[in-house]
Formats: structure tokens, sequence, C-alpha cells
């Protein structure tokens, strides 16, 4: 048996798969494309997350066309983030050329033109159905590796939630939990206090700042409601097509910290929303994260710990993670020992470290004895790649230059108005882009501290009344003891013996004027006028 023979004979052997799979495209060796050594990947090992990687232009966006296009027709529903804007055209018919033709040729499968079913996403104020969360389905812990807090901020972002928990007081957007940092640190400071110990302001400073940092990046317009459901993003189409939901970031790119707040949340919510489902034939979600260096390259380390979690217990819910990367590298070691699929498109040497890069890709792959891996990394064509898959029973197949088939949609973006179309017939938009804006946080404490400058205000009210009459009855009282006083002297004069006197002869005086004098004033007279010579 020849090289070329046994080849063909190990690759029909490891990638020949009693249950569903999907067809990749046809081996190659020694240059020569073998239609009769097909490669694929068993749909029961897709929960087993996967890498995409290759130099720009290699055709990695191709290949997460044609993985979305095939588990949407085995009925399993895909999220995708776009991050250059290019996978849309997944929405329309592709058209035939003599590249495709040409291509399928040679790989000996069919090629059919097909669109299929599209959700455009959008968590900033580009069109499509908008993705929210509140701030309490994050949660304390979650919340504290997005801010980037030390354990003493975390410890108080977590008293700070079971306040509000206590209080019934809902967390649903970043207005409302920076609204309870200015409250504990100010109006309910002593309540806090009280209650729940000490809250230093310097720790309540530190944990506002990093809130309005993340709004800087747009965090203000995904927190809130309505918040959306995992059971949206696992729908059928009528045809009974997987819907392939597409979040458009093509406007995030300078806003990583929004990207991987927003990734955590994602995976955070399907991991608490999913039941457990072991090993199951086909995965229920499968999601394909472009451009992920974007999230390693920007995650601190609480993030990366977050996320190497959620890769390794994720998969128990039947789905499937598969990050598209320009470099291996740009994985985390922990994180790409548990990437089941791998898909390497060629790699561009240009610098030493480039030579180096490509020679450590080269050692992620099974040893072969058909290939120099590292000198096919350079010399791959647009459209191939080195595949190595794990088979139902874990264990991962020999690796496979192979000539992967053409996508069936368009290869290229849709224009605003295809773009339009499809958010306009969209359920979804009418269920989640009307904001809600219900009582909160900040309209309770605003309420709350309200009615308490108004008791303050009433109290301040009293208060100066109370004085006001106080100062009144001083008043009187003051008059009533000088009237007192003058009444008293009064009496003390006309009650002594020179009083007395005084008002007799006052008395006398008066009556005497009046012609009031009684006898003894007549016979005055009258002896007066008896005198001789009177007249």
């Amino acid at each position: 048996m020849s090289k070329k023979e046994e080849f063909v004979s190990l690759i029909q052997k490891a990638y020949t798969f009693e249950h569903d799979h999907i067809i990749l495209g046809a081996a190659m060796l020694d240059g020569e494309i073998l239609p009769d050594a097909k490669v694929s990947v068993p749909l029961a090992t897709m929960n087993r997350h996967g890498l995409i990687a290759g130099a720009t232009g290699t055709g990695k966006t191709k290949t997460l066309q044609v993985l979305a296009e095939n588990l949407s027709l085995a009925s399993i529903p895909v999220v995708m983030m776009d991050i250059k804007g290019d996978i849309s055209g997944l929405a329309a018919a592709g058209a035939a050329n003599p590249r495709i033709t040409d291509r399928h040729t040679k790989i000996d499968l069919p090629w059919e033109s097909n669109a299929f079913p599209v959700e455009l996403l959008t968590i900033s104020d580009q069109s499509g159905v908008r993705m929210r969360a509140t701030v309490s389905e994050f949660g304390p812990v979650l919340m504290s590796k997005i801010l980037e807090l030390n354990d003493t901020q975390g410890g108080v972002l977590a008293m700070i939630f079971k306040w509000c928990d206590d209080q019934k007081l809902p967390l649903l957007d970043l207005k409302d939990l920076k609204k309870v940092l200015q409250y504990i640190s100010n109006e309910g400071k002593d309540v806090i206090n009280a209650e729940y110990g000490q809250v230093s302001t310097a720790s309540t400073g530190t944990i506002l700042r990093k809130i309005v940092e993340l709004e800087q990046q747009g965090a203000d317009r995904f927190y809130g409601e309505k918040s959306f459901e995992v059971d949206d993003l696992m729908r059928l189409d009528d045809n009974g097509y997987g819907m392939i939901n597409i979040l458009r970031l093509n406007d995030l790119q300078d806003r990583p910290k929004l990207f991987s707040t927003f990734m955590l949340c994602l995976l955070a919510e399907i991991y608490s929303t999913l039941p457990e489902e072991g090993d199951i034939e086909a995965p229920k979600l499968v999601i394909f994260i472009d451009e992920a260096h974007l999230i390693f390259n920007e995650a601190s380390d609480a993030l990366m710990d977050q996320l190497e979690t959620m890769v390794k217990l994720i998969r128990s819910k039947g789905v499937g993670l598969f990050f598209c990367t320009q470099s291996p590298d740009d994985v985390p070691q922990s994180i790409l020992g548990q990437l089941g699929l791998k898909v390497q498109h060629a790699l561009r040497a240009f610098t030493a470290k480039d030579r180096k890069a490509i020679k450590l890709a080269s050692e992620n792959f099974p040893i072969t004895e058909y290939y120099v891996v590292e000198d096919l990394l350079t010399q791959m064509g647009i459209g191939e790649a080195f595949i190595s898959v794990l088979n139902p029973k874990g264990i991962p197949t020999p690796l496979a230059h192979t000539v992967l088939r053409a996508p069936r949609s368009r290869m290229d973006i849709l224009s605003p108005s295809e773009i339009d179309a499809i958010v306009g017939h969209s359920k979804l938009v009418k269920k989640y882009n009307d904001e809600l804006d219900r009582e909160s946080a900040y309209e309770m404490l605003n309420d709350k501290i309200e009615e308490a400058e108004e008791e303050e205000r009433q109290a301040q009210l009293r208060e100066q009344q109370a004085k006001i009459q106080r100062e009144e009855e001083q008043i009187r009282a003051k008059a009533e003891v000088r009237a007192s006083r003058e009444k008293s002297t009064v009496e003390k004069v006309v009650n002594s013996s020179v009083g007395r006197t005084v008002v007799r002869e006052l008395t006398r005086g008066i009556l005497g004027v009046l012609g009031l004098g009684g006898r003894s004033s007549s016979r005055s007279t009258t002896r007066k006028r008896s005198k001789p010579g009177w007249w």
C-alpha cells in the first residue's frame, strides 16, 4: 500500500462517524486534493469547544460561516460575535462563481446557494435587537471582577447588594448602583454603619470611579431592562433551522472592556439558566467569538479566571465555545488546552517572533508523519487549514491538511437596507427595544432623600415657630413683670401716710373746685359775710 493509500485509509477511518457530523472539506497530501478523504467533525463533540486561527486574509471568517451554516441546518442555534462586521452575509444566499465550482469539484462535494435565518443583535446604538442585563443579574462577585476591585472593595460591593436586597431596592442599571454608593457615603452613612459596620469612603469612592470608567465605554447602554432571555437565543425558524444570532460589535473595537463584560454576562446567564446535559448527541447552542484576542488582551486576572471557569463548566450545559483569532498564542494555555476542535489556517513569518509563534503553533497538533507542519503553516493557500477534531470517545483525530468547502451564503456584508429589513421583521425588536425605566434604587433613594429633606425642613420650620413663640412668651412675661412692678410701686405710695395725705388733699382740692366741699365750706362763707364792714 502506497503512502497516499495509507493516508486516505487513515483519514477515512478517523473521520467517519456513526452519528450526525459536519463535512468540512477534503484532505490534501503532497499538494494533491484527495476527494475520498473527507474531513468531518461530529456534532457530539461540538460542545468540546474549538479554535479557529490564522493570519489575516486566510479564510477564518469563511470557516466560521461554514460551521454556522451547517449547525443551523442541523437545527442547532448559533451566537456569533461579529467584530469586523463581515458575517451578516449569512442572511443572504450566496452566488456561484468559477472558483467555488472548481473547489467543490475537486473536493467532490455539491454546492448549494442558501440563505439562513439571522437575528441581528446589538449592545450599542447600532440597528438590531437590544441586549441588556440588570446589575442584580451580575451579582456582587462577577461585578467585582468586571470592575477589578480588590478584596476590601469587593466586600463593600457585596454589602451593598445585601443591603439593597434587605431594603427591597432593585439594582437595575449603573445609575442605581451609583446612587446607592452616594447614599451610603452621605445621607445613609449612619444607618449603614449601625447595621453593617463602618464603610470607608475611600472604598466607595474607588468603586464609583470604576463604574464611571465602565460607563465611558458605553456600559450604561447595556445595563438595564428589559433583560435578555437565554431562550430567545435558542430558537428555530419555521423550517426547523437553528437561528443564527449575530451580535454586531464592529463599533466596539476600541471598547474591549464592554465586550468582555458582555461576554462574561452572557456565559454566566447561559450557565445559570440551562440544565445539566452531560454527553449529548448534539450541542444545544454554539457560540463563536471572533477576534477573541480583544477579550484576552484586555482581561484582568480575575476576568481570566472567570472565563477559564466558564470554559471548563459550560460544556456540561450542552454549549460549545469557539474562539477565532490570528494566533494560538492569543489564547491562554489554560483555555487552549480545553479546545477540542482546532482549525489552523496559514500563518505569516515576517519576523523572528513570527517564526517562534509558528513553531509553537505546530506543536499544538498531534504528531504526524505525513506533514512537516512548521513548513506547511506558511505555505497553505486561502481556504486551507490544518484540522484536528475530537472523536466521540474524546480522542484527537490525525492531523489533516484540508481544503475547506465554501459557504452557501453570501461571502460579503449586507447592505444597510437589507439590515433594516431584517431588523424590521424581527419579533424580538418589539420585545426588547422599548427601554424600561421602572422604579428602582435610584428613584426610591431619591424619594427617600426628598422625604428626609422635607421632614428636616418641616422640623426646622417647627423649631422656628417654637422659637418665635418662646420669644413672644418671653416678651409678654417681661411686660407683665414690668406692669406688675409699676402697679406695686403705685400701691405702696398710695398706701403710705404721705401718700394718703396727698390723695386726701388732691381729693379736697378737686372737690373744692367743683363746689362740692360740704357743710364746712358753707359755714366758712356765712361767717365771712356776717362780719362787720363787709360791705
